[in-house]
C-alpha cells in the first residue's frame, strides 16, 4: 500500500474560511486509511492543535468522526458546524487564521528545512511556517514519488 504526503497547504482554507482546516482533515483521514507518509502525524500538536482549540472543537470527537465516518471535506467542515460551542464568528476565524499565517519556526528548523531545499538563507528565502512547511511537503513527495 502506497504512503501519501499531504499537499495540501496550511495556507488553505475550505468554505468556511479556516486556515489548515482542509489539510487536518486530510492528514487525519489518510492516517485512518493507513495512508499517511511516515514522519507526518494525522493529528500534531503544532497546527493541527491550533485548529482544534481555535475552532473549540473536542479532539477525540473529531478524530473519531473523521475516522468512523470518512467524510468528504464539505460532509466534515458541515459536521464542524454542527458542533456545540464552535467558534466560526468572524473574529474567531480571522484570530486564528493570523496565528496560523503568523506562526514562525525555530531558527534551525527554518535553516534545515532550507537546506534540505537548496535555497540559500537571507532575507528573501521563506521565514513563515506556512512556506517553510509546504517546501518540506513538497521536497517530502519529490523524493517519494519523483526522484
Amino acid at each position: 500500500m502506497s504512503k501519501i504526503v499531504p499537499l495540501i497547504s496550511s495556507g488553505v482554507a475550505g468554505p468556511i474560511g479556516v486556515l489548515h482546516l482542509p489539510r487536518f482533515w486530510q492528514k487525519v483521514s489518510l492516517e485512518a486509511a493507513g495512508k499517511i507518509a511516515d514522519g507526518y502525524p494525522g493529528c500534531g500538536a503544532g497546527y493541527d492543535q491550533m485548529v482544534l482549540d481555535g475552532l473549540g472543537l473536542n479532539k477525540d470527537a473529531t478524530l473519531d468522526y473523521i475516522s468512523s465516518s470518512k467524510p468528504t471535506y464539505p460532509q466534515f467542515e458541515s459536521w464542524v458546524k454542527s458542533q456545540d460551542g464552535v467558534k466560526l464568528d468572524k473574529g474567531s476565524v480571522t484570530s486564528l487564521n493570523a496565528a496560523i499565517a503568523g506562526y514562525i519556526h525555530a531558527d534551525e528548523t527554518r535553516k534545515a528545512i532550507l537546506e534540505a531545499n537548496e535555497i540559500e538563507d537571507g532575507p528573501d528565502a521563506p521565514h513563515d511556517a506556512v512556506n517553510l512547511n509546504n517546501l518540506d511537503d513538497w521536497l517530502e513527495f519529490y523524493n517519494a514519488e519523483i526522484k
